[in-house]
């Protein structure tokens, strides 16, 4: 709900799809997609925010709803100043549900880019964005270039 709030807020025109607390994630993110087709619209975002990674039944939710709805893209979004834990969190993400690539918030806040060469590394998948601030236009693609400069021109 405080997704649905902010989106509105911020007059993104987002069309949500949303059950009752305590839906079946799948069953949501399933009737997203029969929405979008018949109204042909070709992309949904179907958001699994606060899955974490040591929980086994959220993991096993995670799992259901990637069986069920056949995504085209799993991306793993994750806090690049979370440390070494990020690398645990996104290889058992991966481990789960394949991902296709890798979103990292507040890397502008860490001079060495956070976890960006860890992750990277470790799921042997792209960086595709990343997060510079607080808004939504602070999301921007991940750029090769752009990150060795922030890596050595930091000090």
């Amino acid at each position: 709900r405080e997704t649905i709030r902010r989106a509105q807020e911020h007059g993104l025109g987002v069309k949500m799809i949303t059950h009752k607390r305590g839906a079946d994630s799948a069953a949501v993110i399933y009737d997203a997609i029969v929405h979008a087709k018949s109204k042909g619209i070709d992309v949904i975002l179907g958001d699994t925010a606060g899955r974490v990674h040591t929980n086994v039944n959220l993991m096993d939710e995670m799992r259901k709803i990637v069986r069920v709805n056949r995504p085209d893209s799993v991306i793993f979004v994750g806090d690049a100043l979370a440390g070494n834990d990020i690398v645990q969190q996104v290889r058992e993400f991966n481990d789960a549900c394949d991902i296709t690539g890798v979103i990292l918030t507040k890397v502008d806040a860490d001079v060495k880019g956070g976890a960006a060469v860890s992750v990277s590394y470790t799921t042997k998948k792209p960086i595709i964005y990343v997060g510079v601030g607080q808004g939504y236009d602070d999301l921007q693609e991940f750029s090769a270039d752009w990150f060795v400069k922030l890596i050595f021109n930091s000090g």
